[in-house]
């Protein structure tokens, strides 16, 4: 990466990390592009070749967050020596909700919002940057299973809504139950969703 290429990655995070910081204490409504800007250090022009406003900004700062988030989990996975998909599933979505549970602001800025890291972006013709796309590293892993399956963007779409939206409640709130009580019961949930998903065809 060139000289002028690192400058602008500085700059677009600059503005990443100053909007998270005002969007997770200040609040969207209360914050500004000109609260943005001044507190990155960059020029409000700067602001205008990446975002088209705050609203934007907001939107590709949960994908790039949720990206993130699941490239943490799969760095962790390859030290962990597990080959097993079905063990490699549930590894990384034990990861994700131990990082959320011990970040609430990163949990209630994301929302509901857990599948945009997966899926915002990494179908588009052209990738709008450099954010890390979880969906390969998926079908990577996927590929190297002995067991088969049908429509994989659907049943990891299928796990990913059911963690993000089950688990907001749970872990924000502790309601229905704690985050460590509901946890069996999830986990069982993605099992009978990756069993659901089989190509008992091509099992072997």
């Amino acid at each position: 990466m060139g000289k002028w290429e690192l400058n602008k990655k500085k700059k677009k995070d600059a503005l990443y990390n100053t909007a998270f910081e005002l969007f997770t204490t200040k609040g969207l409504a209360k914050t500004t592009i000109s609260d943005i800007v001044e507190k990155a250090g960059v020029a409000k022009g700067t602001f205008y070749l990446y975002f088209k406003d705050k609203y934007d900004i907001r939107n590709k700062l949960v994908s790039h967050k949720t990206g993130e988030l699941f490239f943490q989990a799969h760095e962790a996975l390859q030290k962990t020596g597990l080959h097993d998909f079905e063990e490699q599933v549930h590894f990384l979505i034990d990861y994700i909700l131990d990082i959320l549970d011990q970040d609430h602001a990163l949990l209630t800025f994301i929302a509901k919002n857990l599948a945009w890291g997966v899926f915002k972006g990494a179908f588009e013709e052209k990738q709008p940057d450099e954010d890390y796309h979880f969906y390969e590293s998926y079908l990577n892993l996927l590929s190297k299973s002995k067991v088969k399956y049908q429509n994989p963007e659907l049943m990891l779409f299928t796990i990913i809504e059911l963690v993000g939206s089950t688990c907001h409640s749970c872990i924000l709130y502790q309601q229905p139950v704690s985050l460590a009580e509901y946890k069996p019961y999830l986990h069982r949930s993605i099992d009978g969703i990756l069993l659901s998903f089989r190509d008992n065809q091509t099992e072997t």
